[in-house]
């Protein structure tokens, strides 16, 4: 039976090499051959580069570990945030007014003496009576919230108006980017203090004849404005870089061959572009996040923002400025919130852009 591992005899009369002058490959010498690193994904190569990065990777465990409080305290904190401890029953118990932190009211005081157990009020309590801590929480659930969702709408307009813009070109692309421009020469903080406003006053008689009992009236009219207010403003820069990525992307030849087989524009954009803008969607989203969450912090600040007695982090700081001599506190722990959330959010999105940018890639 003939070998096949065996070489060929030389043929006399052939010009080729002799095949028996070479020795075979050993499987060591084959296993040198092989490739020394695993082929990978855009995906795994990015959070690869991103669990490197530390500081990117704790303020990752920082914001999961404030989402996660703001989530699940709530469904088992003794108290409410809009509950007024010291009022029952049409009394009124001035003694839970203004308690510092780990004080008990009057009756608690008595329960307490006659060997209840009370859970304690971790950062005292409010002018109105209700637990401090359970509003902070809230109060960043909701800053939590108006971000993502604010930015979720900011990638939609931005992403779709930017695509067509860059895509179509031309005339098409001209007009709408004249539209950004005079978006863009607005003044931010005077046209969000001005929208927000004549919205409040706008929003506020539909939510409670027409739209009463739904969700939208359990929004409020201040998280409602806010949404509203970043629909129309905040997209422009994120139009602006999408816009960027599809006027370099329509140049190539899948794209060239997408239109040359009849693909429509719309088909093109999505299937063909927009995932190869996944990058710079990814980055420009987790650095929009603190941005609306410090515009609604101030916005409630101002009192424009979140309707009472719903707590933002904005407002919790705002109505703590009235005893900020005698509870200074007040205002230090919202304010603390916020900057952590902030400085977490930029830092973590710094991470991201150097994890998922392919232009980084060293």
């Amino acid at each position: 039976m003939k070998d096949i591992n065996q070489m060929p005899k030389k043929n006399p009369l052939s010009f080729q090499l002799n095949l028996q002058s070479f020795e075979q490959a050993t499987e060591d010498e084959k296993a040198l051959q092989q490739r020394m690193r695993e082929s990978t994904t855009f995906w795994k190569d990015g959070m690869r580069r991103l669990s490197r990065n530390k500081v990117a990777m704790t303020c990752l465990v920082i914001v999961t570990l404030i989402v996660m409080i703001a989530l699940f305290v709530p469904m088992f904190y003794p108290y409410s945030y809009d509950q007024m401890l010291g009022v029952s029953q049409g009394a009124t118990d001035a003694s839970y007014n203004n308690l510092k932190p780990f004080e008990f009211g009057a009756t608690e005081q008595a329960r307490i003496a006659n060997g209840e157990k009370i859970f304690p009020h971790i950062f005292g309590t409010d002018a109105h009576g209700r637990d401090y801590c359970i509003r902070v929480i809230y109060g960043a659930r909701v800053s939590l919230a108006v971000g993502f969702f604010a930015s979720i709408i900011v990638l939609i307009i931005g992403a779709i108006y930017g695509s067509i813009s860059g895509y179509y070109g031309g005339k098409v692309d001209l007009i709408m980017m004249r539209i950004v421009d005079i978006i863009y020469s607005l003044p931010d903080l005077l046209m969000i203090i001005l929208l927000a406003t004549v919205l409040n006053q706008t929003l506020r008689p539909v939510l409670d004849t027409a739209l009463a009992g739904t969700p939208l009236a359990k929004l409020g009219t201040g998280m409602i404005s806010i949404f509203i207010v970043f629909a129309l403003l905040y997209w422009v820069g994120m139009a602006r870089l999408i816009r960027g990525q599809i006027l370099t992307i329509k140049q190539q030849d899948y794209v060239l061959a997408a239109r040359s087989i009849g693909a429509k524009g719309g088909h093109i954009i999505r299937k063909h572009m927009l995932p190869n803008c996944i990058s710079v969607l990814i980055i420009s989203t987790a650095l929009q996040i603190p941005s609306a969450i410090f515009t609604e912090s101030y916005l409630s600040f101002l009192g424009l923002g979140v309707n009472m007695p719903m707590p933002s982090l904005g407002s919790l700081a705002s109505d703590a400025l009235g005893g900020i001599y005698s509870y200074a506190y007040r205002l230090v722990i919202p304010a603390v919130a916020i900057c952590l959330i902030v400085l977490s959010l930029n830092l973590l999105g710094d991470g991201l852009r150097d994890a998922f940018d392919p232009k980084l890639k060293k």
